[in-house]
């Protein structure tokens, strides 16, 4: 049996297309995951790590850029349909499942017009354009929120929740103090603006150093800044006399996890599922030009329920942060209360409610297309 999972350009659409993909593996061995994306999108580089093969389209994204791209993204869109029909033809797939992104609006819908069954998952409370389009004609719809089931046809709507690589479950402190030379008796800060980074986290978290200079001695961290900011930020943490680990990117996110002793990230559906279903306290810091303003939704639920603080982007300094980062490292009874509560969040079993929607339109399928030879 052969799957493909469309999508990516960033971590939040690629890594639960990750996760399903483990899910059909485990189940059966035998099944080839081909996962279709882009060169240029976090998937290129992050895949091939993974083991699993990868097809690329001539795919750009069209929203929020200069009219020369739109340009050249239409035109690319037309191209993406002849690569698409290519792939399609080669693989034979079982099931097409689109995780988001701009490598799977098209791939998805020729997969329709091929009559593959297909499906697609959306990790955000509000669904963007090309998911908005798709909900019409897949077979099934899975969500992470309730509050995006109302944008999809009802009858083919499931809340699954966002799924969560088993890895990430699994990660080991001990292997990660050596992984990223950090000091077992400090406390660990761990901070993540997404899979390419924030500036505005970034800067943030450099002046927040200005004001926890006492506890220098005691809290490490360890920053992923995205490849735009990383010398910079390297040299302040060294100038400020800080111990850690910065890097530009962090394949070992389960190890990450697992020695954090609280996270400060954005708070895409992706990032919250994990912390979630890991537990972690959280400094949670919404992107502001997410649509519909999903991810200060996503982070004021956990906010409400009392596993994580939030500070909005238009009114982050490093003053504010440090003393949520201070409390949180100040008072241990809060950090067990706010792990608690994280976890009564989690949904560690979307993984499996989605590879069970899609194996049941598989057997569907196949019942279908040995019916039809049947009569034939």
């Amino acid at each position: 049996m052969r799957v493909i999972i469309a999508g990516g350009g960033t971590g939040g659409h690629l890594f639960p297309g990750l996760a399903i993909a483990e899910e059909f593996k485990r189940r059966d061995e035998r099944t080839e995951v081909i996962f279709v994306g882009t060169e240029h999108g976090i998937e290129a580089r992050v895949i091939p790590r993974e083991g699993y093969p990868i097809r690329f389209l001539r795919a750009e994204g069209i929203v929020g850029v200069s009219v020369i791209k739109k340009v050249r993204a239409i035109v690319r869109i037309f191209l993406s349909v002849i690569d698409s029909y290519r792939i399609l033809r080669a693989v034979k797939p079982a099931i097409v499942i689109g995780v988001g992104g701009y490598a799977s609006g098209v791939f998805v819908f020729i997969a329709y017009l091929m009559s593959i069954p297909t499906m697609i998952h959306e990790q955000n409370s509000v669904p963007g354009l090309a998911n908005k389009i798709l909900g019409k004609f897949v077979r099934a719809i899975c969500t992470t929120y309730q509050e995006s089931l109302s944008f999809f046809p009802r009858a083919r709507s499931f809340l699954t929740g966002n799924p969560v690589r088993m890895q990430i479950l699994k990660g080991s402190r001990d292997s990660a103090y050596r992984l990223f030379s950090l000091d077992r008796d400090l406390f660990t800060v761990f901070v993540f603006g997404g899979s390419l980074g924030a500036s505005s986290i970034n800067r943030a978290i450099v002046d927040a150093l200005n004001y926890l200079y006492d506890l220098r001695g005691k809290i490490q961290f360890l920053h992923q800044t995205g490849e735009k900011d990383y010398k910079n930020i390297r040299e302040a943490y060294r100038r400020r006399g800080f111990k850690g680990m910065v890097a530009s990117f962090i394949y070992q996110m389960a190890e990450a996890y697992a020695v954090a002793d609280i996270v400060i990230s954005r708070a895409g559906a992706t990032a919250l599922s994990e912390l979630t279903a890991i537990g972690k306290p959280a400094i949670l810091i919404p992107y502001p030009y997410a649509a519909g303003q999903h991810q200060e939704l996503n982070a004021g639920k956990l906010v409400e329920m009392g596993a994580a603080k939030m500070i909005l982007d238009s009114e982050l300094k490093g003053e504010s942060l440090a003393s949520h980062i201070r409390e949180l490292y100040m008072n241990k009874t809060l950090r067990e209360e706010m792990q608690k509560q994280s976890r009564s969040l989690g949904r560690p079993e979307a993984c499996s409610k989605v590879v069970d929607i899609a194996m049941s339109f598989i057997r569907q399928s196949t019942v279908s297309s040995h019916q039809s030879k049947g009569e034939g």
